[in-house]
């Protein structure tokens, strides 16, 4: 009797061992899900971007003191990231999409040089001045109709075919201006609109806001924004899919088109001129903000909240720099050396994903 009893308890013992052994390994393999899936949701590579740029600010108030925490100087950091900031959005789109534009800078430029000729304010003087604003935003659109045609329908290489753009409109704003600067100063509505200052922050502030948080729903809440990731992962995969990738190639570069011609809405008012200069190095600014964002280079990963803090990385450094008189070759050379360490990180965490 005391045998039976005794056998019929080793299992039982056994069981619960064994129950327990299952626990402990369901509870390892929940926690391994776990850091796997926050990994893979960029949760740490946003937690390094806002480390980097908690550090920055700690190196600027320690070096600047007071003028580096000074709040006007906070809102200035958040003034100088609106225009590379709204281009730097527009690109997150192209490069997730597969693609690149090196002609930013210049469709920026022609947009200025455009909504602020002679005949142009004339127009706005006699109607209104949001002419200016229809006509900046036609000229973006349509640059970033003939990138978009000539890479998706022309089979040219995105790189040869904005290189091409970057030329050629830089060359139109030459042409249409002289070579001049043209100053706006005559349509004052444009620039009491642009430069009010909403409870208490200025309205470029305001629209960087907005085209940010536009592009994140457009990005991840939309159908526009997963075919972006099919297009960018796999155009072959996305088209068998059903996806027109050709349509929506030509739609992600009219999309940066019209974000340069924002920026350059943005660059009239602060400057009060439209010029065949603006946006001088602004395609690697961009680049260089969406890369350190945690966007692919690649294609098929894009984010739009790594965009903006990239931005602000970046203004931030130049701010410091600024105050504590630093040489502007010096602050070149350290952006060289983030965007090369960004791409390297990139590669590494890349090549860790196909192993595992």
């Amino acid at each position: 009797m005391s045998d039976q009893t005794t056998s019929a308890a080793v299992p039982a013992v056994a069981s619960t061992e064994s129950s327990q052994a299952m626990d402990a390994h369901g509870s390892h393999r929940t926690t391994a899900s776990t850091t796997t899936w926050l990994a893979e949701a960029g949760f740490f590579r946003m937690l390094g971007l806002i480390i980097a740029l908690a550090l920055l600010c700690i190196v600027g108030a320690v070096t600047a003191g007071d003028r580096f925490v000074d709040s006007a100087n906070l809102l200035t950091i958040l003034r100088l990231s609106t225009v590379i900031g709204v281009v730097a959005i527009g690109m997150t789109f192209v490069i997730t999409g597969g693609g690149i534009d090196l002609s930013v800078g210049a469709i920026l430029a022609l947009s200025s040089v455009w909504a602020t000729t002679l005949a142009t304010r004339q127009m706005a003087q006699d109607t209104h001045w949001i002419v200016m604003v229809l006509t900046a935003l036609a000229v973006g659109a349509g640059c970033g109709l003939v990138n978009g045609v000539l890479i998706a329908y022309g089979k040219v290489v995105a790189f040869i075919a904005t290189l091409a753009m970057f030329v050629s409109a830089r060359g139109l704003a030459e042409i249409i201006s002289e070579k001049k600067t043209q100053i706006a100063t005559d349509v004052p509505g444009y620039f009491d609109f642009f430069t009010a200052k909403p409870l208490g922050i200025d309205m470029s502030i305001w629209i960087f806001a907005v085209v940010a948080v536009a592009g994140w729903v457009l990005l991840n809440r939309t159908t526009f924004g997963r075919r972006t990731f099919a297009v960018g992962g796999n155009p072959e995969a996305a088209r068998l899919a059903g996806i027109n990738v050709r349509r929506h190639t030509v739609l992600l570069y009219v999309l940066v088109g019209v974000c340069c011609a924002i920026g350059a809405l943005l660059i009239v008012a602060r400057t009060t001129t439209g010029s065949s200069t603006h946006g001088q190095l602004l395609e690697l600014d961009a680049i260089a903000a969406v890369v350190i964002g945690g966007t692919l280079l690649a294609g098929g990963r894009g984010t739009i909240t790594g965009t903006v803090l990239g931005v602000l990385i970046f203004t931030t450094l130049t701010n410091v720099f600024t105050l504590n008189n630093r040489d502007n070759s010096e602050q070149s050379l350290l952006k060289g050396v983030i965007i090369v360490a960004a791409v390297l990180l990139q590669q590494w965490l890349a090549s860790r994903k196909s192993t595992n």
